[in-house]
């Protein structure tokens, strides 16, 4: 794991010392044991504030060096705004601010975990260490030589609570899922010549130490099962492609699984139907969403979430090697289904294809939910800040859209619908593989549809959101991590928010 931060939790009463971090509403009060902390360096936040134009506003932050009348090097103060509800991605967002402002240094980080009304209650608290360490992530580790201001948080930062013990037991899970966050960072900023479709799938094998039952398919097993999109985008490679099959029983015995699967296209050059070479270096990151599903599986496993899921990733290299299939030529998909191939760039929607239909036909889940860095198109709709939502499901749906809410992994619901279905019609084949520049994401979408069979489903195109978004509160890094969070909280809410 990227991340060198240590946090841990003390008792409220804890004798500040090196930095103090406090929290102020915009009238700027304080809690009562931030009070009492600070003792009469308090008067010097309304001073200081004064001098500043410091409000308190939500995400403000005042920084005073050396502040008299208290034994501490410097003291933090974050704004949290008009008092009221905050929800989980609030205090993940404090968390995140309260990290970005941590130099390098190893000077011991007290934060006081209390809003003026009281005590953060153990939950809020564990969001804030939670922000914390995935603002702190840094992928560095092919730097030989690293500058002062881009080294990691290394301090020991403790969280000064109201209650220690409720505070770890709230923590200990969203730990779990903040490594797994990590581990989808980690693997999306690899270089492709690291990280490659038998590296990735080895990577996904250490997922065993934590109980997951990981089943590996090489060419020949996909040969043999008819995966003939899939295989077609990954014959111009020198490297082998693998399909990754991982199954977590955390429920009932006998009981449904859900299914996630992920694209994990280890590097897409576009084929012979080949890109531009501007920012081609991005491409390393295609793979998003099978990074996501092997950090959401290892999430679930290590917090020990109460389900049945199974994860399933295709690995492929999208080469334009003498060997790679060509626009015009015709694939027979494991469904028996015929696809024609227009463009060989669109090459994710082959892999998801088979996969798709391999999970719905063997493992009949409950519901699937298919990511994927899929299309430019969607970028050009929602931008960055949202992944694209297509589902056959309303009510898978509306879940996906209520924990996109909760955690700040935000989606937005797009259309389907038969009428698409003419623009992806060939006239030579079942379909083809792309319908062309308009409604580009609908039509990818419409194209999975095809392989789902009557299973509830949903597909998440996450080009936008999954590398390259814009730097946020609680994520400095090209690789974000995106749908880990969004995901483990959906198992959460389906299964264990009542128990």
């Amino acid at each position: 794991m990227s991340d060198t931060v240590k946090v841990g939790f003390v008792p409220l009463s804890t004798a500040p010392r090196g930095i103090l971090v406090a929290f102020c509403d915009e009238s700027l009060r304080l809690g009562a044991a931030t009070d009492k902390a600070l003792g009469g360096a308090a008067e010097l936040i309304q001073r200081a504030a004064a001098a500043a134009r410091f409000k308190g506003k939500d995400g403000a932050v005042l920084d005073l060096l050396a502040p008299q009348g208290i034994k501490i090097q410097r003291l933090l103060v974050i704004g949290t705004g008009k008092s009221g509800d905050h929800k989980e991605k609030d205090f993940l967002k404090y968390g995140g601010t309260l990290a970005g402002k941590l130099n390098a240094g190893t000077e011991p980080v007290m934060v006081m975990a209390e809003l003026p009304s009281g005590p953060m209650t153990p939950d809020q608290a564990s969001s804030l260490a939670a922000g914390i360490r995935l603002r702190a992530y840094r992928f560095d580790r092919y730097k030989t030589k690293k500058k002062d201001e881009e080294a990691a948080v290394s301090a020991a930062i403790s969280l000064a609570v109201a209650d220690v013990a409720a505070a770890k037991k709230a923590f200990a899970p969203r730990s779990h899922v903040t490594d797994g966050v990590i581990l989808a960072r980690d693997l999306v900023n690899e270089p492709p010549n690291v990280l490659y479709p038998e590296e990735f799938a080895k990577r996904a094998s250490a997922l065993r130490k934590l109980g997951v039952t990981v089943e590996i398919l090489d060419v020949p097993a996909m040969k043999k099962l008819g995966m003939g999109a899939l295989l077609g985008v990954g014959q111009g490679s020198a490297r082998p492609s693998r399909t990754v099959v991982m199954r977590y029983n955390g429920g009932k015995k006998g009981d449904q699984p859900v299914a996630f699967i992920g694209k994990g296209v280890c590097f897409d050059t576009g084929g012979i139907s080949i890109k531009p070479a501007g920012s081609m270096e991005d491409m390393k990151g295609d793979m998003g969403g099978a990074a996501c599903v092997v950090g959401l599986m290892h999430a679930l496993a290590a917090r020990k979430a109460k389900a049945n899921v199974i994860g399933a990733i295709g690995l492929v290299e999208n080469m334009p090697d003498g060997n790679a299939q060509r626009p015009g030529d015709i694939v027979t998909s494991m469904s028996g289904q015929t696809i024609e191939i227009i463009n060989t760039d669109a090459e994710g929607r082959l892999v998801l294809a088979d996969v798709l239909w391999y999970v719905a036909t063997k493992f009949k889940p409950k519901f699937m939910i298919d990511l994927a860095t899929l299309t430019g198109a969607i970028m050009v709709a929602l931008g960055t800040e949202h992944a694209g939502l297509f589902a056959n499901n309303d009510d898978l749906a509306e879940k996906l859209l209520k924990a996109g809410q909760e955690t700040g992994e935000k989606v937005w619901r797009m259309p389907l619908g038969p009428e698409y279905d003419k623009l992806i019609d060939s006239q030579f084949a079942d379909m083809k593989n792309t319908g062309g520049r308009h409604g580009g994401s609908i039509t990818a979408a419409q194209f999975l549809q095809r392989f789902v069979n009557d299973t509830p489903w949903a597909h998440l195109d996450i080009a936008g959101t999954a590398m390259g978004a814009p730097k946020s509160e609680v994520n400095q890094s090209w690789g974000s991590g995106y749908g880990v969070r969004l995901l483990d909280r959906l198992v959460w809410d389906c299964y264990e928010a009542r128990s």
